[in-house]
């Protein structure tokens, strides 16, 4: 029984190879990945795997019993990888797929929504049983921006009030280790979110705390946060999508409370103020 994974390279990825061979042999674990190179090390075996290479991808999926599809990184290309992917995993005899979507992507007003629903269309309509995890927000999308804003003074941004249940990485790494291994998922559908919401004022809050540097935190309109992630390098259409998402989380669309995450974890969800602890641990 083999378990392929795609964009085993990735951030995510890796830490679900490394959550992977905690539970099964490694042996019977496989990264598909753009650039094998990048591989060396993992302790599994390695295949060449690019989503845009539709003609190559059976070949590669060929033994795989198990697959997760980790969403691409190529925001606008999703869609079409993404069915490349799927197509590929019927042509090769894929018996499962679990993919991660987006948390309540059939009613976020996220922009990246749209390229989510349509890969679980696709899913329905392959006909191979799947899984579809929802994943929220991933914690490190914003402790990552606390170096600049203890430089700036600051922490900016455009969610207001909005409640945010975010979690680490690796607890969604985890959840998606413990799906791909154990029974009774295939048709689920699982909203995955951390059981602590915070707005970005707390967040704001918890840095100060932990540095003992006041961090207050502004809120902005959606253009000109847009204005200044473009101003520190970030490219237009990235900082305008990120600007927007955050307007989309002032909207509650990045809150779930249904501890889902945490249900299939088995133990609460990695709390914030742990995450913030390693981000500032790690600069």
């Amino acid at each position: 029984m083999k378990i392929g994974v795609t964009g085993a390279t990735g951030q995510l990825g890796r830490m679900v190879v490394d959550k992977l061979k905690e539970k099964v042999s490694a042996d019977s674990v496989v990264a598909l990945v753009r650039n094998p190179e990048k591989a060396a090390g993992m302790g599994v075996e390695v295949r060449s795997f690019d989503y845009n290479q539709s003609e190559n991808l059976a070949l590669s999926l060929q033994g795989i019993d198990k697959l997760l599809l980790i969403s691409s990184n190529e925001i606008g290309q999703r869609a079409k990888q993404h069915a490349n992917i799927i197509h590929a995993a019927k042509q090769a005899g894929v018996q499962w797929i679990v993919y991660t979507s987006l948390l309540h992507a059939d009613k976020s007003t996220l922009s990246l929504a749209g390229e989510h629903l349509a890969t679980e269309e696709a899913l329905k309509e392959s006909g191979i049983p799947y899984t579809l995890l929802r994943n929220g927000w991933y914690t490190e999308n914003y402790t990552a921006s606390i170096a600049g804003a203890l430089a700036a003074g600051a922490f900016v941004g455009s969610a207001g009030d909005g409640k945010i249940s975010s979690a680490p990485r690796m607890d969604f790494a985890e959840a998606a280790a413990i799906v791909l291994t154990s029974k009774g998922h295939a048709g689920k559908v699982y909203e995955l979110a951390g059981d602590q919401y915070y707005t970005l004022k707390d967040l704001a809050a918890e840095i100060s705390k932990q540095t003992g540097k006041k961090l207050p935190y502004q809120n902005l309109p959606e253009s000109e946060y847009a204005r200044i992630l473009k101003s520190i390098g970030l490219p237009e259409t990235f900082a305008l999508a990120i600007a927007g998402w955050d307007v989309s989380a002032s909207h509650d669309d990045l809150f779930d409370n249904s501890g889902q995450l945490s249900a299939l974890l088995g133990r609460s969800t990695t709390p914030l103020s742990q995450v913030v602890a390693d981000a500032l641990a790690a600069k």
